[in-house]
């Protein structure tokens, strides 16, 4: 049957309402700022999440480097050697390899404007780190700035990497938490593969995202290693140059510049808090902190990382309290020699049932 007038006016009336409300909604959405996501990886992935932030109680996994008194890479150790603690009580240990057991390593890049400059520095050395690895590892490579964003999936071919490297672009600001959460929760390690993240950045975050507790545990619950390329000493160099000109000037010049002045005073604060930040997130992990003194330095840098990598222990132990009750669990690593620095995460979320 046809509708009556009536009807078709009330119809109308009605659609006209829902148009009204659908458009106040879509503005009023468009005033709330996305949540930090990053880009979507082309292929699935190959296991899933739950899979892997937390330890299976079957067994751990636990990557350790070992220095001399030097700083030089110790690689003649045997499992006799070691002795694992996990809340206090030493653990049996069930293998030990070197440079056996694969990486995934994400190439984290801040691209923010503190940095953005120096972005054919981080290409070469990102390639120069690519060749070093073995040819069982993968590397993925992330962009931070305003955003997070995946500019390559795992991969085994420097072509891809290549590529990707220069997709790069310069941002503004620096969302270094929300990458080191993303990286560690959603660029998943392979099983039974050691995971690790390397980023260059200042570590000072802008405030817009997540915390860097959010980020340290993503990490630690993904058993993410992350070390950080830290341009801290450069940007230090830098403001503290500048500021020895501004102080040392006139009075009438000083009172000119004092705004100047006060923001290069806050800089140098907030770069030695960013530091105290990076040293947590990076001794916590089993990684390592480096703070290169010029850009020319990365390349070396970059080597250094990959020589860690490819001198690292992969120790196994199967934990004698087989609770799967999704608590922390702290790890402490010694070796029959007291002189020896020895790197590890500190510890692990057990599995829950």
């Amino acid at each position: 049957m046809w509708p009556t007038r009536t009807s078709a006016w009330i119809r109308a009336a009605v659609l006209v309402c829902m148009g009204i409300s659908a458009a106040l909604t879509a503005a009023a959405q468009s005033q709330i700022p996305p949540a930090p996501k990053a880009s979507p990886p082309p292929n699935e992935q190959e296991i899933d999440p739950d899979d892997v932030i937390s330890v299976s109680t079957t067994e751990v996994l636990l990557p350790v480097t070992v220095r001399d008194r030097s700083g030089r890479l110790v690689s003649d150790l045997t499992r006799k050697d070691f002795r694992v603690f996990e809340n206090g009580v030493e653990q049996k240990l069930s293998e030990l390899s070197l440079r056996q057991v694969p990486v995934d390593v994400v190439l984290m890049i801040d691209a923010s404007s503190s940095a953005a400059k120096n972005l054919d520095d981080f290409r070469l050395a990102a390639e120069g780190f690519a060749a070093h690895l073995d040819a069982e590892d993968r590397i993925s490579l992330i962009q931070f700035d305003d955003r997070v964003s995946l500019l390559q999936d795992w991969t085994r071919s420097q072509a891809q990497l290549h590529r990707a490297l220069k997709r790069i672009a310069p941002g503004m600001f620096t969302r270094f938490h929300d990458a080191v959460l993303l990286a560690s929760r959603d660029q998943l390690a392979r099983p039974a593969a050691r995971h690790a993240v390397i980023v260059l950045t200042d570590g000072i975050d802008s405030g817009r995202g997540s915390t860097f507790d959010a980020a340290l545990r993503a990490a630690l619950k993904s058993q993410t290693a992350v070390y950080v390329v830290s341009n801290t000493e450069i940007e230090r160099a830098a403001k503290q140059e500048e500021l020895s000109l501004l102080v040392s000037a006139t009075d009438s010049v000083r009172r000119f510049n004092q705004l100047r002045i006060d923001d290069l005073r806050m800089g140098l604060a907030a770069l030695d808090a960013s530091e105290q930040n990076l040293a947590q997130l990076t001794s916590s992990t089993g990684g390592r902190l480096y703070k290169p003194a010029s850009f020319r330095d990365l390349e070396k840098t970059y080597a250094e990382v990959a020589d860690e990598l490819r001198h690292q222990y992969a120790i196994y132990y199967a934990p004698l309290d087989t609770k799967k009750d999704g608590q922390f669990r702290r790890v402490r690593v010694e070796t029959s020699n007291p002189t020896h620095e020895i790197t590890a995460r500190i510890g692990y979320f057990a599995g829950k049932r």
